[in-house]
């Protein structure tokens, strides 16, 4: 019966979203319900507990138009708390329902329930929702579409629009996952990639392959294909053999119509891309690679998930014949990726989306590794050593989470000492060669730079500033990308680059005319990104890098945006179904 009604809410709200928008774009309340509970799922021969809502793996999809107002009713039935984040959501004048777990409120405790309410507007193509306490948006995540009002697109309106949604299977458990790296255990990796919760036919149980995510496509349609990586630990190339791609939008916002066979997806970032069904009708198989940084990068496996692309009026044995998969670039050849970025702009508009052109403040933040030692020793040998925790820093500061409060309700009730200071730095204490490869093994240079610290250091802006953050990925202890996601804003990235930002020559690269506007930018390994925007949105709003291991590991920190000079440009109080931080950190009933 429970099941029923679920199905009834989201179909009742899908109905009333494709109402307004037929209606001209009247706007709609948008109403579901998200029971979150555990579930078996077998794999790979193993039966594994995970953790989903309404029994779906992915979560179902929110289907809304712009400037629709959504209302999500969690109840959480895990043995543990949780929050829901809706990633990408300006949530203006909204701080209060972003979900992000002891940053905006507290967990949701065993048994509770919350209901998250927010209004939509001006974001326009794919989001994603997922949880933000511990590692559970793994399988606790699903896709977020925002459709324009009246129904146009700047390009001919898809057949059909699909969501791939790429992730990876955990055989851990996933609480057990989260409780091992936060212990400095970070020795466990995914099995497989996934697509839409398919591990796909290249991964078998005792012969028998898996199961693999199927599109249906019929011969001279256009399919709208939004793509979300909602993975733990890697980026992704996605290829369909024989077929190109138009990558038409990105993290809410339409992109400058750009060709390609391949698109690269980070962790946090959703790409839209139109897919011409113009090929022979026939099967072709769609292929989700992580890519990984090479040697002496510490090594992990390659993960990879394979879907199929079925032509209506194709044989059932694709008439005999092999069925095509895309030639992949190389798991350790993390350059496509950096191309693929660094060829998206934004779809100009003269009227809105404007660069700032000044800047009030300008931050420098590199994002690397370090250590700390372990228990109460206050020395302690480095370079990988068994006496020490290695943690992730921005400007070797190691972010301490808080685990029984909310900084955003402690901000607002000026309640705040001894919770966290306001001195993240505006540079890191020591230059050096960032991008320098013989930091990654450890050696007398980057044993020298190791040694770091835990804080809950924020940074706090006044209203309407214009800031400017250069990110600048380094080589200490390994060359990761960085995918950093901003909530509560979108940001125009002006550029990336290669090697070391150089402040004299590269603010010449910058694109002012039609920079992308994003949520979650790509720092490309061993290089850099220029982002820019201004501080409209009032309140507490968490930066960090979305691989989950560099979350638990600190490269993190919080942006206090102070209020401005009217109601209408603060943060208004807790709504009436704001449930505050009891003693234990969750939320009081």
């Amino acid at each position: 019966m429970e099941k029923l009604s679920m199905a009834s809410t989201m179909f009742c709200a899908v109905v009333l979203a494709a109402l307004a928008a037929a209606a001209g774009g009247e706007a709609a309340v948008v109403e579901h319900t998200f029971v979150v509970h555990e579930m078996n799922q077998t794999h790979l021969c193993n039966t594994t507990k995970i953790y989903v809502v309404n029994g779906q793996l992915p979560g179902p999809t929110i289907d809304i138009t712009d400037g629709d107002t959504v209302v999500v009713h969690v109840v959480n039935r895990l043995p543990h708390g949780l929050t829901i984040h809706w990633h990408g959501v300006r949530q203006m004048r909204s701080c209060w329902s972003d979900g992000a777990g002891f940053v905006t409120e507290c967990p949701i405790p065993p048994g509770g329930e919350h209901m998250y309410r927010f209004n939509v507007t001006d974001q326009v193509g794919t989001l994603w929702w997922h949880a933000h306490v511990t590692c559970l948006r793994a399988t606790v995540a699903g896709a977020f579409i925002i459709r324009p009002r009246g129904g146009r697109y700047p390009f001919p309106t898809p057949a059909k629009d699909v969501p791939i949604i790429i992730g990876e299977w955990w055989e851990l458990d996933l609480v057990e996952l989260d409780r091992r790296m936060h212990d400095g255990n970070f020795d466990d990796n995914p099995l497989s990639a996934t697509i839409n919760g398919k591990l796909g036919d290249l991964s078998n149980c005792s012969g028998k392959p898996e199961e693999s995510f199927v599109l249906d496509v019929v011969r001279g349609e256009t399919y709208l294909l939004r793509i979300v990586n909602t993975a733990l630990f890697s980026e992704y190339y996605f290829k369909v053999a024989g077929h190109t791609f138009t990558v038409v939008g990105a993290d809410g916002y339409y992109l400058t119509p750009y060709k390609t066979d391949m698109v690269t997806v980070a962790p946090g970032e959703a790409i839209d891309v139109l897919m011409a069904a113009d090929a022979p009708p026939a099967h072709y198989h769609m292929v989700a690679l992580a890519n990984q940084p090479p040697e002496p990068d510490p090594q992990i496996p390659g993960f990879v998930s394979r879907g199929l692309v079925r032509y209506a009026g194709s044989s059932h044995n694709n008439n005999g014949l092999p069925v095509p998969t895309p030639l992949m670039p190389s798991q350790h050849n993390t350059m496509p990726s950096y191309y693929f970025h660094s060829n998206l702009t934004g779809l100009a508009h003269p009227d809105r989306h404007r660069v700032p052109m000044h800047v009030d403040e300008r931050l420098f933040f590199t994002l690397g590794l370090g250590s700390i030692c372990r228990g109460t020793n206050k020395t302690c040998e480095r370079g990988r050593s068994p006496e020490t925790i290695v943690v992730a820093t921005m400007n070797n500061v190691s972010f301490r989470h808080p685990t029984n409060a909310s900084l955003l309700e402690r901000y607002y009730d000026g309640r705040t000492s001894g919770l966290y200071t306001e001195d993240l730095p505006d540079h890191p204490p020591h230059p050096y060669n960032y991008t320098d490869r013989s930091l990654i093994p450890p050696g007398p240079l980057e044993k020298a730079l190791e040694p770091t610290f835990k804080a809950t250091k924020l940074r706090r802006f006044r209203y309407n500033t214009s800031v400017e953050i250069i990110f600048q990925s380094t080589a200490l202890l390994q060359s990761d990308s960085n995918p950093m996601h901003l909530h509560g804003y979108d940001f125009f990235v002006l550029a990336t680059g290669l090697g070391n930002y150089n402040p004299k020559t590269d603010p010449k690269k910058f694109n002012y005319h039609n920079p992308q506007l994003r949520n979650t930018v790509q720092v490309p390994r061993t290089g850099w990104a220029a982002v820019r925007f201004v501080t409209d949105n009032p309140g507490m709003w968490y930066l960090h890098c979305h691989f989950e291991f560099h979350i638990i590991m600190g490269m993190a920190t919080a942006f206090i945006v102070e209020n401005g000079p009217t109601p209408e440009t603060s943060l208004p109080p807790p709504p009436p179904e704001f449930k505050r931080c009891g003693a234990n950190g969750l939320t009081q009933p």
